[in-house]
């Protein structure tokens, strides 16, 4: 058996494999990206806008590609500018957030207030879609248990395979209102089945979005601390969106395009955000910082922060992948608005924790590291919203297992507005692929080969 494995795999090592030569004899955009790095423009949206770099024209069809600071828009409004007004006039903005990427409009009061009743209103479970939690078998992975659960969530609508209008956009704000409550029911039945206590609360239909997800996932029948709320909430809002060509958005949109239901479309697009090239760099971020934590040993000394660095990017320690995590970005060079706005916060709030010292090493490494990533490779890359949003949800006390839910609870938003987009654009996305057989082959019969 082990025999014929091993063969298997080789033999998919073999003709799998592609070299550099042949992508650009076939001028093929691998990845559906340019040779420049840019993203392949597949379609069109209002939903979200990134911009991390200006295309300059240079002279006979060539084009030079200029590192920008970087730009986050839903449907036309600057997403940071947004989400920080929202807080400065002392709101809760993540239902405001998702009503523009749902309508690409702002509401007005009258507007908000009857769409934050309708998210109040579908935001508790059923008897049923409980069950369907309590049910599952145990699973640490929270990305899995998530999937599992809304997948199974057809089984609770009246007509889950219609691709009307109505029927999706219902689905869609019923989920967005659900989502949060599934993600701390599965946490606490997880810990419940090891043993721990069942802590499930009902939601709050007077209280955000946010404070009810951190008052269900806590379970400790106190209205959360509202400046802690009000930092998740800010996190919700600039997570909600990211264009349509990240990865699991654009997967949502694939699946969407085929004319298949709003749960197998969103679930399409949890499964995406699951890997950890996407959704779950937050994590990796904490996992290689707990590793910078244990073999750095004076904090203060940057040539020794340096030194450990330059150890992980040449493969010689940590998980010996090369990567600094949370440095970089596939759209933004020199900046991501969200993650001047995530540092400025996690300081203020290692300040009220007294944590400044490891907040200090965060800064460290991202500076240094993004540093030593210009030197040698002459990239210029800056740290990404998942280098701070770890350290702000350890602050608060939220576990890393559910980090990249979190992340897919947000952007279930986003999401749904990219679902309903398609529908209305109406073409099923089927790009090419470039054949790497140059000749055809002729069947030879069985007993001769």
């Amino acid at each position: 058996m082990e025999t014929i494995l091993k063969k298997i795999e080789k033999l998919m090592l073999k003709h799998d494999a592609i070299s550099p030569e042949l992508i650009q004899k076939k001028n093929v955009k691998l990845g559906l990206r340019n040779p420049d790095g840019s993203g392949v423009v597949a379609g069109i949206t209002s939903k979200g806008t990134v911009i991390g770099y200006e295309k300059i024209p240079s002279g006979d069809d060539k084009v030079t590609v200029k590192p920008v600071e970087g730009k986050l828009y839903y449907c036309g409004y600057d997403a940071c500018e947004l989400a920080e007004k929202i807080q400065e006039e002392g709101r809760y903005g993540f239902d405001e957030i998702t009503y523009l990427l749902l309508t690409g409009e702002l509401p007005d009061k009258k507007d908000l207030e009857q769409f934050s009743e309708v998210i109040a209103d579908r935001r508790p479970l059923s008897k049923f879609e409980r069950s369907i939690i309590m049910a599952e078998d145990v699973n640490n992975n929270q990305m899995y248990a998530l999937h599992s659960v809304i997948s199974h969530l057809n089984r609770c609508d009246p007509d889950p395979d219609s691709t009307d209008i109505k029927d999706v956009i219902r689905q869609c704000i019923n989920l967005i209102a659900k989502v949060p409550v599934i993600v701390a029911y599965n946490y606490n039945v997880m810990k419940f089945r090891k043993g721990g206590d069942l802590l499930i609360c009902k939601p709050n239909a007077a209280w955000s979005t946010a404070e009810n997800f951190l008052y269900l996932l806590h379970g400790d029948g106190e209205r959360p601390n509202e400046y802690e709320a009000k930092l998740f909430d800010l996190a919700l809002m600039l997570h909600a969106e990211h264009g349509g060509g990240n990865n699991s958005t654009f997967t949502v949109r694939t699946v969407t395009s085929s004319g298949a239901n709003t749960y197998m479309a969103l679930c399409a697009g949890i499964a995406s955000l699951s890997g950890h090239l996407h959704g779950g760099a937050n994590e990796s971020v904490m996992k290689m910082m707990k590793d910078i934590k244990q073999n750095v040993k004076n904090w203060d000394d940057d040539d020794e922060i340096e030194h450990y660095l330059k150890l992980i990017l040449q493969k010689r320690a940590y998980d010996r992948s090369g990567k600094i995590y949370g440095i970089g970005h596939a759209v933004y060079t020199k900046s991501d608005p969200r993650a001047i706005i995530f540092r400025k916060k996690a300081e203020e709030f290692a300040k009220m924790k007294k944590n400044l010292e490891e907040f200090t090493l965060f800064t460290k490494v991202a500076d240094i590291g993004t540093q030593l990533l210009l030197g040698d490779k002459s990239k210029i890359v800056s740290p990404n919203v998942d280098f701070y949003s770890g350290l702000i949800y350890k602050m608060m006390g939220i576990p890393m297992e559910i980090f990249t839910p979190i992340f897919a609870m947000a952007r279930f938003a986003g999401w749904s507005a990219h679902r309903i987009e398609q529908i209305i654009h109406n073409k099923i996305i089927r790009p090419a692929y470039a054949s790497s057989i140059d000749e055809y082959k002729n069947y030879i019969p069985l007993n001769e080969r």
